[in-house]
């Protein structure tokens, strides 16, 4: 056999590789962010970056750091996933805190972000070494081994980069000339019922959203739909009947004077549905968390009556962020034993869930992962203890929130810290210089997500009938916290929303799933569903369907960067008084214009992918 030539580069070479593998995993840190915090804050879903930024690292790499090889392309998608796992736990509780009329500043945020992350990171190295080596025959972290392979596919050819590229291209042109940006084309197909039977059906022509539903796949997308479906054509009608009945002699529950026969579609789901949502997603919750008992009791013992070399700098990480949590929760609200026992109860619920999420992300992967339902019983929790104590007023409720948030950071941080580590284990890399490398991108993560909050809170606040950010998960955390330390929620709807809940469990239906449906608008799970069906098409009776889901997947990731990015720009634009998006006229301004929109979106998508599939 020909001995293979090899490439020799001179050291200063190899050191600048470096540097450039560090530059570019920063910026995909950053990227992946902000675009993971404004597509989740949007629709209640995020996307695993593991992938693309494998994409992108491989393609960086055979061009500009040969050197690196597989490691640095590995460091890359670590890093990705590093900004996208922090914004993914950060998004569900920290716009909770705008949304009871508290506020926080970056300072705040930033430290109780940090903490969060250097305590999921501690939790997580002490165990590591068990749950990825000891227990490797039993764990397989199977979205890791999808990363492994997408680095060894993609060093071949940059076909992954070239669908992200046009992904990009097609996202940010339609989220540019739609309302995200100048409102030149209007993008939202809405048809009325009459008030004698009053339902709603909308579809927001948006990329982000289709590159999700794409990427989700048809289960999950009809499974949401499904929930949106029970909620507009059948919850808000049967409300809207009975209350007919009644006329003017029932009333909104916190409205006194106004009929509920008076409200409108919105009305009554502003109102109602919105608290059955809730339920539901809390019954999801419970249940998820009840569920996971066994799987605490087992992954707690396994880890410490296991005879691991325990990381130092795991260790270190644990007492700081420990302590750090405490004296922080001391000084946000100026009380000693509310620091105490508030900040000790939370991490000892952080403690446990980073382990239970270290632990499933081995079987269900980062994209499964209850992160939702371990936070909303952790938050239960917390929220007793205030109650119990007297701490009720908006500065503690704040208080409690900001916690929730250090929580709900450590547990996403155990699944997507665990998760690149064994990416790391199967590329034979170093984990000591992917842990570096993680915290590094994670906090650049965390300071980018948290600045685009604050970019977009009067956005997130909004009172619009149609809002432009669905906010699903930190709407239920404020009305819960609210609700329960003020004694003022309509208990009785949040009931028959939990039984609906325990319906589905019995059915075995993802509750989570159709609650978050049920409690988005129909405009956004409609277009997700959209993305599915055109997964659907792709795979039907083709027989390079494995490799063309992937180039979907990598197109889809390009659309959820170009709108999430396009839209950012197209926000601080407008805050800054450079651009006033305007409100389309004419034919632009119609049904006509979405659906032709919607055209152009699904027609762009299958084109790209089938003539990919003809090169092929």
């Amino acid at each position: 056999m020909e001995k293979q030539p090899t490439l020799v580069t001179p050291k200063v070479k190899a050191a600048t590789g470096s540097t450039l593998v560090l530059i570019v995993g920063l910026l995909l840190a950053i990227l992946f962010a902000a675009s993971t915090a404004y597509s989740g804050m949007k629709a209640g879903l995020t996307v695993a970056a593991g992938i693309p930024g494998a994409i992108i690292g491989s393609t960086v790499v055979r061009a500009f750091a040969r050197k690196q090889g597989f490691a640095g392309v590995n460091q890359m998608q670590g890093m990705a996933s590093g900004g996208e796992t922090v914004a993914s736990g950060i998004i569900y509780v920290l716009p909770a805190v705008l949304l009871i009329g508290a506020q926080f500043n970056f300072l705040e945020a930033a430290l109780v972000g940090i903490l969060g992350l250097t305590f999921g990171v501690g939790v997580s190295a002490i165990v590591e070494q068990h749950l990825l080596i000891n227990q490797a025959q039993v764990l397989i972290y199977p979205e890791a081994m999808a990363i492994s392979e997408t680095i060894r596919a993609s060093a071949e050819g940059g076909t992954g980069l070239k669908m992200m590229g046009a992904g990009f291209g097609i996202g940010g042109l339609i989220t540019l000339v739609t309302s995200s940006v100048f409102g030149w084309v209007n993008n939202h197909f809405v048809l009325f019922g009459d008030k004698g039977y009053r339902w709603k059906f909308e579809l927001e022509v948006n990329p982000l959203l289709a590159g999700i539903g794409f990427i989700v796949g048809l289960d999950v997308a009809v499974k949401m739909f499904a929930g949106s479906l029970l909620a507009n054509f059948a919850i808000v009608p049967l409300i809207g009947y009975f209350t007919d009945m009644a006329q003017s002699s029932a009333h909104v529950w916190n409205a006194a004077g106004t009929a509920v026969s008076s409200l409108d579609f919105d009305g009554i789901v502003s109102g109602y549905t919105k608290y059955l949502g809730a339920g539901m997603m809390l019954a999801g919750g419970i249940i998820g968390a009840l569920k996971l008992v066994p799987i605490i009791v087992s992954s707690l013992k396994a880890t410490l009556g296991s005879n691991q070399a325990k990381s130092k700098l795991g260790i270190g990480l644990l007492i700081f962020s420990s302590l750090g949590v405490l004296a922080v929760a001391t000084g946000l609200s100026g009380n000693l034993w509310l620091g105490l026992l508030a900040g000790g109860l939370s991490l000892l619920l952080a403690f446990v869930f980073v382990v239970v999420a270290a632990n499933l992300t081995g079987t269900l992967g980062t994209s499964n992962l209850p992160v939702s339902g371990m936070t909303i019983a952790s938050l239960v929790l917390l929220t007793l203890l205030f109650v119990v104590m007297g701490w009720t007023d908006l500065a503690n409720t704040r208080t409690l929130l900001l916690l929730a948030t250090f929580v709900v950071t450590a547990i996403s941080i155990g699944g997507g810290y665990s998760q690149t580590q064994k990416a790391t284990v199967l590329m034979k890399a170093d984990r000591a210089v992917m842990q570096r490398r993680f915290l590094l991108a994670a906090g650049v993560g965390t300071l980018t997500v948290i600045g685009v909050i604050l970019l977009l809170k009067n956005q997130l606040v909004s009172d619009a009938a149609v809002p432009v950010f669905g906010l699903p998960q930190a709407n239920l955390i404020a009305t819960l916290t609210s609700g329960i330390l003020t004694a003022q929620l309509p208990f009785n709807i949040i009931i028959i929303g939990i039984v609906m809940g325990i319906v589905m469990y019995f059915l075995k239906l993802p509750i989570m799933t159709v609650a978050i449906g049920f409690y988005l608008p129909m405009a956004t799970t409609s277009i997700i569903l959209v993305g599915a069906l055109i997964r659907v098409l792709i795979e039907f009776k083709n027989d390079n369907a494995k490799t063309q889901v992937q180039n979907g997947v990598s197109l889809s990731s390009g659309l959820i960067a170009g709108g999430s990015i396009v839209g950012l720009i197209g926000i601080l634009l407008s805050v800054s008084g450079l651009i006033q998006p305007g409100v389309p006229a004419g034919l632009l301004g119609t049904n006509t214009a979405a659906v032709l929109l919607l055209v152009f979106l699904v027609g762009a998508m299958v084109a790209v992918l089938c003539r990919k599939s003809v090169k092929n």
